[in-house]
């Protein structure tokens, strides 16, 4: 199906009917993107109190999603692609979409004592860590969003006129505006791939809140309930090629459309001081202790990606589906797997890295490796190096781990991912490797295996490049 399909717009009758009545805005969402439209809004949409329940949602950088889901009153097609067939429905849960540089609409929403819940998905690099996990005290606009935030509060400047740069800063200018408003308190949900994440969130939000104003320092323990989750579905960034074929099968062209995966999982821990959806209802699970399903989904699902979108992009490869079915990269994501497996007691990981080949070789969803190697330096150290930290205290070699590295290191050699501006010297194997983990960098054994497999990896992409790849293959 072509790109340029003729057919009409999202029409009137289909939203109205799709909206019917439109809920009340209970959550705000920051990083209006695919996976939010397929996780968080899917399950929201799919709560037993879905009509109590809708969703404010802002873009990160761009505003582009707003615009397209604006045009049709939030509502978007889902599409959910499995090996044999798709599946489609209309979601209509968010019922504000707006660009992320309306921050006075931001700052009213989030003051509203009717919205209880706040969810973000700011990816990975939008929290400004440092290597600890902490938040960075260097990063730039980090420093230039405290400035602005202490000398507006204390002047108490009209909130809606400040405009921070980092999605904390804002995430704390809303706070601010909640405690001016002595509304209940708000449950704030981090939908990103960090260990702990809301561990994270909350240390980095007490941070910026004890450097920037007394009133709001002392305010925020009993203001906020931080939730930990891990969150799992893949949805690759959506093609025009994708809302074609959504066009098709729904006979309408819908902008906003998202292609995603049938499996979906989401496992939060924490408190809703002010309520929350169903979601329960939807398939989601609330537990105690949500490290170890953090980890497994963290270290095996995302750690093979990792790992694939370095060597399968270097052996030519540009889907996570051709990637998966090239044995060299097959094999080398199981030997991560089992070092990963060996550091996760209480949780099925037999099971688990079954059903991740299963989604892996969907070739039905084209999940682009270089989408996936976006920020891969961040995504290999809390990703790779943690296991590998674990294999070596354990005294094993950590050869999967090492592959991993080694295939970055090639990467970043290659010019296929720019050099991390923090290795002091340049793209020499210990300084990168100590860019990632000082303690790594220091391990002789460690450094040596991964140069012995950098000479490996370099011999085998060197011949994989120099012959047309056997399994590249038509994905629709």
């Amino acid at each position: 199906m072509s790109a340029s399909l003729t057919v009409p717009r999202l029409n009137r009758s289909a939203l109205d009917a799709a909206r019917a009545v439109a809920p009340p805005v209970r959550i705000v969402h920051v990083g209006l993107g695919a996976f939010h439209r397929a996780h968080q809004a899917w399950y929201t949409a799919h709560a037993s109190d879905a009509g109590e329940w809708g969703i404010a949602a802002f873009t990160g950088r761009s505003p582009l999603a707003a615009e397209q889901l604006a045009a049709q009153d939030g509502v978007f097609t889902l599409v959910e692609r499995g090996p044999e067939g798709d599946r489609w429905e209309l979601v209509a849960n968010i019922v504000r979409a707006l660009p992320g540089s309306d921050l006075p609409a931001f700052v009213a929403l989030v003051a509203d004592p009717a919205v209880a819940v706040l969810t973000l998905t700011i990816t990975e690099a939008g929290y400004r860590l440092d290597p600890n996990g902490l938040l960075d005290p260097a990063d730039p606009g980090t420093l230039a969003d405290i400035a602005l935030l202490r000398e507006g509060i204390a002047d108490r400047i009209d909130l809606g006129r400040l405009e921070p740069a980092t999605s904390l800063g804002r995430v704390v200018l809303g706070l601010e505006a909640r405690r001016r408003a002595g509304a209940g308190g708000l449950a704030v949900v981090p939908c990103d791939n960090l260990p702990d994440n809301g561990a994270v969130l909350s240390r980095a939000l007490e941070t910026l809140a004890r450097a920037i104003s007394p009133e709001l320092d002392r305010w925020l323990p009993t203001g906020i309930s931080v939730v930990s989750t891990s969150v799992d579905r893949i949805t690759p960034q959506p093609t025009a090629d994708d809302r074609a074929h959504a066009a098709a099968a729904t006979g309408w062209t819908d902008e906003a459309a998202v292609v995603t995966e049938p499996f979906s999982d989401w496992v939060l821990s924490g408190d809703f001081p002010s309520g929350r959806p169903d979601w329960a209802s939807a398939g989601a699970r609330f537990v105690d202790d949500i490290a170890p399903w953090q980890l497994r989904k963290l270290w095996m699902l995302n750690g093979a990606h990792t790992l694939l979108a370095s060597l399968g992009s270097l052996r030519g490869h540009s889907l996570v589906s051709e990637a998966i079915a090239d044995p060299a990269c097959r094999d080398a994501v199981e030997r991560l797997w089992d070092e990963d497996a060996r550091h996760l007691p209480g949780v099925d990981t037999d099971a688990y890295r079954a059903a991740l080949v299963e989604r892996f070789s969907n070739a039905r969803i084209e999940h682009r490796l270089v989408q996936i190697g976006g920020d891969a330096a961040t995504k290999v150290k809390l990703r790779i190096v943690p296991v590998a930290l674990r294999e070596r205290a354990a005294g094993r070699a950590a050869e999967g781990c090492a592959t991993a590295v080694a295939a970055w290191i090639v990467a970043v050699r290659s010019g296929l991912y720019p050099a991390p501006a923090g290795s002091a010297a340049g793209v020499g194997t210990r300084s990168l490797i100590t860019y990632l983990d000082p303690v790594l960098g220091a391990d002789d054994d460690f450094r040596d295996l991964t140069d012995s497999l950098l000479t490996r990896l370099g011999a085998a992409i060197t011949t994989t490049q120099s012959a047309p790849s056997a399994t590249r293959k038509d994905t629709r």
